[in-house]
């Protein structure tokens, strides 16, 4: 019988819980059953080992991820949608820096769960790139470079690579701006 308030769903929130609190340590099977109390065995109940942690933790992070970037960007459009969404994915990626590794991995093919997730993420910043009319191969090389951008300045911080003492509000505020600019030529071309 299941213990009580363990379910594939607890382990994986607990799993993304502890990486977060503790990025720089590897996350392993028996500190997540430590944490409810149980012996590690007891795990395997409810996912398939750490194959099946780590797949779950990638999942709910890109779901969590995409759907914090979507809010952000409803009733907004162009540049106002494009700075939400920017500062929606560094505000996440800030408050979760253990899982936010995670997130850029293209889905493993044939996962149609991860499949879904990440395309639900991507189908956001298509939508917000239409307001551009950039469409086909130009909206996927704009995606290509808003991650990209983003992705740069966020995994420099959470890695605690800015050390020099300027502002990174401003510095990120700089960078987002530069991507709208960047984004109203790309509309015009």
């Amino acid at each position: 019988m299941p213990r009580a308030g363990l379910s594939a769903g607890a382990v994986i929130e607990r799993g993304a819980q502890l990486l977060d609190e503790s990025p720089a340590d590897a996350l392993n099977l028996s500190t997540v059953a430590e944490s409810f109390g149980v012996r590690t065995p007891s795990l395997y109940k409810h996912i398939d080992g750490m194959p099946g942690l780590q797949r779950g933790i990638r999942i709910l992070a890109k779901a969590s991820l995409g759907s914090a970037v979507a809010q952000s960007a409803v009733g907004r459009s162009r540049g106002d949608a494009i700075t939400a969404m920017a500062m929606a994915y560094r505000r996440w990626a800030l408050q979760h820096p253990g899982q936010y590794p995670l997130t850029t991995s293209a889905p493993l093919p044939g996962d149609t769960e991860e499949i879904e997730v990440s395309t639900a993420f991507l189908d956001v910043i298509f939508s917000v790139l239409a307001g551009y009319e950039l469409e086909g191969d130009n909206a996927v090389d704009a995606t290509r470079f808003f991650r990209s951008t983003l992705h740069g300045f966020v995994a420099l911080e959470t890695e605690g690579s800015f050390a020099m003492p300027v502002d990174l509000e401003r510095s990120y505020a700089r960078l987002v701006r530069s991507i709208v600019t960047a984004l109203e030529s790309w509309g015009r071309e």
